[in-house]
């Protein structure tokens, strides 16, 4: 899997198949096919080998948003790690072993902070699809070199800034940090904080509701 994993990484999904996986291990596609009836297996073993990866272990002792505000961290970072992994986890069934135990961890810590079975379904749906989305998302242009990147950036700033601002003052007013390429360390810092802000305010929200319950 680690060969695999990195050639996907490398070349992306599309590109892996069981012949150039055999090609790089040195041995015969037939020798795959032992393992593996097609690619679809073949991508099966890579996703639960990524999810694999996710650290579930929760200290009960923090508060609860901090247990999910870090399984969301540790999704990230291995999605991070490997480029194949959003488009893995966004295109896959959730139902190997490494998945459903993130899962269960997950809607264990938010049915112990009192969210409905529906709330927190929703919840840890909205998760996973949070950290697809900040990955796919990260700022910046891989194929572009500096130069390359900052003269694209210019050039979106020029359009937004001599848009009439009669008609799009804000647009005008945000021309520059509209087309900002922050740090991904911002990027997914304010991509969490926003996803934990909007959690704890359901929370909270909640709480007001007869017999104080989350959801």
């Amino acid at each position: 899997m680690d060969r695999a994993l990195a050639l996907a990484d490398a070349s992306g999904l599309d590109a892996l198949t069981i012949r150039k996986l055999a090609t790089e291990l040195g041995v015969t596609p037939m020798a795959l096919y032992w393992h593996f009836r097609g690619k679809d297996e073949l991508l099966e073993g890579l996703t639960e080998r990524i999810w694999s990866e996710l650290d579930t272990s929760v200290d009960a002792a923090v508060p609860w948003p901090d247990q999910l505000r870090g399984l969301l961290t540790s999704l990230v970072s291995v999605m991070r790690a490997h480029p194949a992994a959003a488009q893995l986890l966004a295109q896959s069934e959730k139902n190997s072993e490494s998945a459903l135990n993130a899962i269960e961890v997950t809607l264990e810590l938010l049915r112990s902070a009192g969210f409905s079975p529906q709330d927190a379904s929703a919840i840890a749906r909205n998760a996973l699809w949070t950290g697809i989305m900040l990955v796919m998302s990260e700022p910046g242009f891989k194929s572009l070199d500096g130069e390359e990147r900052t003269e694209v950036q210019r050039k979106k700033q020029v359009v937004l800034a001599t848009l009439p601002p009669s008609r799009y003052p804000r647009l005008v007013e945000c021309a520059i940090p509209m087309t900002a390429c922050d740090e991904p360390e911002v990027h997914y810092r304010f991509g969490i904080d926003m996803f934990m802000a909007g959690v704890t305010t359901m929370a909270a929200r909640a709480a007001g509701r007869p017999g104080g319950q989350a959801g």
